[in-house]
């Protein structure tokens, strides 16, 4: 378990670097990230490179046993690069060109920038390929589906549809394009969608638009990837991300790389709403799925966020420490803070580090040095890992369709990710969050909220589990387009109809209107958003709607079906709910639950083959206690526990 931090020596006087490394060993920092903006100072003129002042930074965290992740920076072209070539420059949606002065601006599919970023990026691979101290690279920073409508990249989709539909003709059909009178006759009339709001525009062309920029830029990683892998094909690659308005296809982006980053910036106001799903453990569990493997936190949350944004409130008492602690529960083995000086220049002044403007040391830099001993402690769960009996299933498409054509108000895919995620944590469960193509078969229970695109491959694979005696729960929106983003002419959940033993006759997006429903032991739930009318088959009702004109009618269904089981959630509604019925299955697939742990409070559970950890994290303001069923050893407080007692983002550990 290794804590670092991101470090950006151009920014700073060369005279703080020596001191800056030597509070940072004294501290326990054990890895440094630098470089990933630093083109211009590497490479201030064309073909011209500088290794010098890097090199001195490089030494520097050296002799003091601190490692380097080392950036790629081509998110940051020089602005002589641009200024000589202002056709690298990205275009926008409207088809203007985008404004320079922030960051990542450059077409990544410019084959101009792409000769430019592969002599970058072997300058910089040629010049620390021998350093021991470089002992990751990251490509890039937060990479996401750039949409960029450049000629290039125009003709680039053009090519990329006419291999996947093999024709004009075919295009027109898939898209629907007698609509509107859309149907192209020619390849030049394709164009990427146009910057009128998405919900206005051919469903069919934004997903194939979403598809090709995020395989452009999968695309691009790769070709970064195999330069690195070319002079140092035994370090490890990665990239950084984060969720943004054009969230790439994470399972595409890190399919060849080494491991998965993530920059993790969770809530510092704490809801007392439990709808509010505010836990940053769902971003995480969904980032160990990615690769099913441990990941790093390449940017942790150090302090005040702002520069984007107004300021966020400050970080409340061992925040810090906590949020840095439950992303290695959940499968983070490095985590990064980012930054450790606050900067003085530039956009990001008010987006705080350990460290605040004055580089006096404060309540945040006494908590990190804590932190790092904490890791040390830690140790104890490096060679452990996390084994999962639930599993939820998360589509990039089906979310990015979703977000073409909102279904009602407040209406949200990733919002009923998190429902079911917050219910089993409720109950201490360990959750994978994974790809719908995954293998299933090693889960007792599967959570697959609204598959609103329908893709064979991964239909055919949730039918194989349920077949093969797996308990699935499927929702509302489901089976509702084809692969194409296109209605499917059948009654819904289409594709699902058999394994679901029933069939929506109407549905009513009722937004925020709100009603009940009743399960069968007589529980009453609020449900809202959305409510389908179930006409059953083999299926019986679990819950019916409790008032309206659906009163009495099925809302929720479970289908025996082979040696399986399928739930069928009709409606959507409030925590409560979830935990109820999260109780339920967790009973009826024979997953052990922790009950009566206070509200806030998470747990994990590692092993290592022969012991296991129960891990527990208080994710809320207000200590609390927490009664074991037997006497434990505690990791962090070396002594037996027979309970115990949390402050606010508090982190224990006990052997089983």
């Amino acid at each position: 378990m290794r804590i670092g931090v991101d470090y950006y020596p151009e920014q700073w006087d060369s005279s703080l670097w020596e001191k800056d490394a030597e509070i940072m060993a004294r501290t326990g920092v054990k890895i440094v990230r630098m470089g990933e903006f630093a083109w211009s100072r590497i490479e201030p003129q064309d073909g011209i490179f500088d290794f010098s002042w890097l090199d001195k930074a490089v030494n520097i965290f050296a002799r003091y046993t601190i490692k380097v992740v080392m950036g790629i920076p081509t998110n940051c072209p020089p602005l002589w690069l641009y200024e000589k070539h202002p056709e690298i420059i990205r275009i926008g949606m409207d088809g203007s060109k985008v404004q320079l002065g922030i960051r990542g601006h450059r077409c990544i599919n410019s084959p101009v920038f792409r000769n430019y970023a592969e002599r970058m990026t072997n300058e910089l691979l040629k010049h620390y390929s021998m350093n021991l101290a470089v002992v990751a690279w990251q490509i890039d920073n937060e990479m996401r589906a750039y949409q960029c409508t450049c000629d290039i990249c125009k003709n680039k989709f053009r090519t990329w549809l006419i291999d996947k539909y093999d024709s004009v003709d075919g295009i027109n059909k898939a898209f629907g394009n007698c609509a509107w009178s859309g149907e192209y006759s020619d390849i030049s009339q394709i164009q990427p969608p146009s910057d009128y709001p998405e919900s206005w525009q051919n469903p069919s062309l934004c997903l194939e638009w979403y598809r090709f920029t995020s395989y452009s830029t999968a695309d691009f990683a790769k070709e970064m990837m195999l330069i690195v892998k070319k002079y140092c094909p035994k370090i490890p690659v990665t990239t950084n991300v984060c969720f943004s308005g054009n969230t790439a296809n994470f399972y595409e982006l890190y399919d060849l790389l080494d491991f998965v980053s993530y920059n993790n910036y969770p809530p510092v106001r704490i809801s007392d709403n439990p709808d509010s799903y505010y836990s940053h453990a769902f971003h995480l569990d969904l980032m160990r799925g990615i690769k099913e493997k441990h990941f790093w936190i390449m940017e942790q949350l150090s302090g005040s966020t702002g520069g984007w944004t107004p300021m966020s409130p400050a970080l409340k008492s061992g925040m810090l420490m906590g949020y840095s602690l439950q992303a290695m529960l959940h499968g983070a083995d490095t985590v990064l803070h980012f930054r450790w000086r606050t900067a003085l220049t530039g956009a990001e002044q008010f987006n705080h580090g350990i460290l605040d403007h004055s580089n006096v040391p404060n309540r945040r830099f006494f908590e990190f040095s804590e932190l790092c001993k904490r890791a040390e402690q830690m140790s104890v769960l490096d060679n452990t890992f996390i084994i999962s009996d639930i599993a939820i299933l998360y589509s990039p498409e089906s979310e990015k369709a979703l977000e073409y054509q909102p279904q009602t108000e407040n209406f949200s895919y990733i919002h009923q990710l998190k429902a079911f995620h917050a219910a089993f944590t409720h109950f201490g469960a360990n959750i994978d969050v994974i790809s719908p193509d995954s293998d299933l078969t090693k889960y007792k229970l599967v959570i697959a909220p609204s598959l609103f695109i329908n893709n064979k491959k991964e239909t055919e694979n949730i039918y194989r589990y349920v077949i093969n005696g797996g308990t699935l729960v499927l929702t509302n929106r489901s089976g509702v387009k084809d692969e194409h983003n296109n209605c499917i002419m059948d009654s819904l959940p289409t594709v699902f109809k058999e394994l679901i033993g029933a069939e929506v006759t109407e549905y009513d997006p009722i937004g925020n209107e709100v009603h009940t429903i009743r399960d069968f032991a007589g529980n009453e739930f609020v449900c809202t958003q959305w409510c389908d009318i179930l006409r059953l088959t083999t299926a019986k009702a679990y819950a019916e709607y409790n008032s309206g004109e659906y009163w009495c009618m099925p809302a929720i269904t479970l289908n025996r079906y082979c040696n399986g089981v399928a739930y069928y959630i009709g409606t959507v509604c409030h925590a409560d709910f979830y935990e109820s019925f999260a109780s339920n299955l967790m009973m009826q697939t024979r997953i052990p639950k922790l009950k009566g742990l206070p509200r806030g409070v998470e747990v994990t559970t590692r092993t290592d083959g022969t012991d296991e950890y129960i891990c527990f994290f208080n994710n809320s303001g207000n200590p609390v206690s927490i009664p074991l069923p037997k006497p434990m050893y505690s990791v962090i407080n070396s002594m037996g526990r027979d309970k115990l007692e949390l402050r606010p983002f508090e982190v224990d550990i006990v052997r089983k």
